[in-house]
């Protein structure tokens, strides 16, 4: 139960901090969208983004994961800080990554193969 209610806690944490982040730059809803793209064209070798979605992957599995590295029943606030860590990194990287994506995407579409822009 208590695994549960930090779940849920660490992803309205989540969500705030999108929220908060977001407030320059595209829109969350933009940046949500753009997610699937992003991971289709790092998987298909087009966006350089691999190693950046692996270690996002990576961090929402230990959110999510029942397991932690420093478990919240004997040691309190000091256990759930590290799922605020990552929940802030986590946030933070989403937030730079879509950004990047999507200015990328607008770059890759304003070019017409074969010619040169000065």
């Amino acid at each position: 139960m208590a695994k549960t209610l930090k779940r849920s806690a660490a992803f309205a944490a989540l969500g705030r901090a999108l929220m908060a982040g977001a407030r320059s730059g595209p829109p969350v809803g933009r940046r949500l969208a753009a997610l699937p793209r992003m991971i289709w064209a790092t998987a298909k070798g087009e966006y350089d983004g691999g190693l950046r979605l692996a270690l996002m992957t990576a961090a929402t599995a230990y959110i999510v994961s029942p397991i932690d590295l420093i478990p919240e029943f004997p040691l309190g606030l000091l256990g759930l800080a590290d799922d605020a860590v990552m929940v802030s990194w986590l946030a933070g990287s989403v937030l730079a990554e879509t950004e990047r994506f999507l200015e990328w995407e607008a770059r890759r579409s304003s070019v017409v193969p074969g010619h040169v822009v000065p």
